[in-house]
């Protein structure tokens, strides 16, 4: 197995970890988890704008994202 293969799945898992927990952290706390991100930060006011006084809709994308990171880490398999 090569280096970059390895460091790859890292990253995949790593992305992972990621969409789970920022998915359950929108599910549980959607309203404070998108106020969180309103910044000055470039770029974040698009990426939460969808979301902004509509909890419902965070807590869908948050299932979701939690689904995806359930699926992709399910992909991951140790390198023997």
């Amino acid at each position: 197995m090569t280096a970059r293969a390895n460091w790859t799945g890292r990253a995949v898992e790593m992305a992972a970890i990621f969409m789970i927990g920022d998915g359950l952290l929108g599910l549980l706390q959607p309203k404070r988890h998108v106020e969180l991100w309103e910044s000055d930060a470039a770029g974040t006011e698009i990426l939460v704008a969808p979301f902004r006084d509509r909890p419902g809709r965070r807590r869908l994308y948050g299932a979701l994202q939690i689904a995806a990171g359930l699926a992709l880490a399910a992909g991951q398999r140790p390198k023997k």
